[in-house]
């Protein structure tokens, strides 16, 4: 796929070209390529955990699909809990069939007993923001269109207690799961309650740089701004509420009254995870931020190698968050 829509503005802040990003390639007259990723799974039956999983078009319109996944053995008699899942990707890569997300949400959606919602939103620049929160909370809809028992999906009908849903996403997804869950607290429409909200390395920013962002992540922050520019080129730049939580008017109406952030100690956002705790308990909002960070790892580690021991620390906080209970016992 290319385009040469990219604005002069945007490409005269580039360093070099062509820049790669994750699959995303731009060249310097504008032009960008999105080659056909061979690193997708199909969904299916995963041999190491049992899981099932299938993917499903949400929206013939858009053909934003989710994919889901449930355990290897549910009993028929009780319904688990959800968990809606962003990829990152900074808006403008990755997908719900990359075999890394699908590795991992297998390893979640068994080991915290849970039934996993895997949004595939649209990506940047085709499909500039606001259209990726868009497609998000068109996916929580879907999913609530569930809740008496009679939606598309048998999985989620049979097996789904949306009674206790959780949002959750890394990156860019962890910036979704939050602008979602300010919108579910903001909604009039016949949703859910959301039972907490799981960002890890969140995708946050600021045109003010904070803590190491001046020093040790310069570099890196000027990156991170530019995709973010790259994604939202018609919004309020950096301090735009949807980048900068600390911006936003509406953040004491979260919808949830627990978060846990997720953070690492060489992650090029770590600053921003840090100061998401400060700005939450000092916005109104009457809940609760747990902290977690993993020591030595850097951005979205977890994805990558999940069988270490931080990897799997960070799955079982997340166990912990939504079955505490299970957790302990």
């Amino acid at each position: 796929m290319t385009s040469t829509n990219l604005p002069s503005a945007f490409l005269s802040t580039l360093p070099k070209f062509p820049i790669n990003f994750n699959g995303l390639v731009i060249h310097s007259d504008g032009r960008y390529e999105r080659p056909i990723r061979n690193d997708t799974s199909p969904a299916g039956t995963d041999t190491l955990t049992g899981v099932h999983s299938k993917d499903v078009v949400i929206s013939h319109e858009s053909k934003v699909f989710v994919r889901i996944y449930i355990p290897k053995t549910i009993n028929p008699n009780q319904k688990l809990p959800t968990l809606i899942y962003y990829h990152g990707g900074a808006f403008v890569s990755d997908s719900a069939a990359s075999s890394t997300y699908h590795k991992t949400l297998n390893l979640i959606t068994t080991e915290s007993n849970v039934i996993v919602v895997s949004v595939n939103y649209r990506l940047a620049p085709e499909y500039p923001i606001p259209i990726a929160y868009e497609d998000s909370w068109e996916a929580i809809k879907w999913v609530a269109s569930h809740v008496r028992g009679n939606g598309q999906e048998s999985w989620l009908n049979d097996h789904s207690d949306l009674q206790n849903v959780f949002l959750a996403g890394d990156s860019a997804g962890a910036n979704i799961a939050h602008n979602m869950a300010i919108r579910v607290g903001l909604s009039h429409e016949n949703v859910f309650n959301v039972s907490g909200v799981i960002m890890v390395h969140p995708y946050f920013g600021g045109e003010d740089p904070i803590g190491a962002e001046s020093t040790k992540f310069k570099r890196a922050k000027e990156s991170m701004d530019k995709l973010w520019l790259l994604a939202n080129p018609s919004g309020n730049g950096s301090d735009d509420p949807l980048f900068n939580p600390s911006m936003d008017p509406y953040i004491s109406a979260f919808g949830s009254s627990k978060i846990l952030v997720c953070v690492a100690e060489n992650d090029i956002v770590r600053e921003r995870g840090l100061n998401y705790k400060k700005v939450m308990e000092a916005s109104g909002w009457k809940g609760k931020v747990e902290l977690m960070e993993s020591i030595g790892e850097k951005h979205i580690f977890f994805l990558f190698d999940t069988s270490c021991e931080n990897s799997r620390f960070l799955r079982s906080r997340i166990c912990n968050f939504i079955n505490p209970i299970r957790s302990k016992a």
